[in-house]
């Protein structure tokens, strides 16, 4: 399984926080996109090292950015990517947590 969807997730969430704060100073936006591009980065270093619980990290950053970006999906093109975005990575990571566990691992 692969780190980089989640270095990917969690750079592009950061520097998302940081324009919406910028373009429309709004802190929810930059709140939202450092905290959870920070779980992203937390959980893609882990599974790169192989080491705490990246996969869960992973997994629970990509379900927290999917619930709070599809309600919004359909009100402009960022809320829609990041919705497309947080649906693949949170199927991924989704299905690899499953093979892992169905495998006593």
């Amino acid at each position: 399984m692969s780190a980089n969807p989640a270095f990917v997730m969690g750079s592009l969430c950061i520097v998302g926080g940081v324009i919406g704060f910028a373009k429309k100073r709004s802190i929810p936006s930059l709140v939202a996109g450092v905290s959870v591009g920070l779980l992203f980065l937390w959980s893609a270093n882990n599974l790169a090292k192989g080491t705490g619980p990246g996969i869960e990290g992973a997994l629970g950053a990509s379900a927290l950015l999917l619930l709070s970006s599809a309600p919004r999906a359909f009100k402009g093109p960022v809320p829609a990517v990041l919705t497309v975005a947080a649906t693949v990575t949170t199927y991924y990571y989704g299905k690899n947590y499953l093979a892992l566990k169905n495998a006593g691992l």
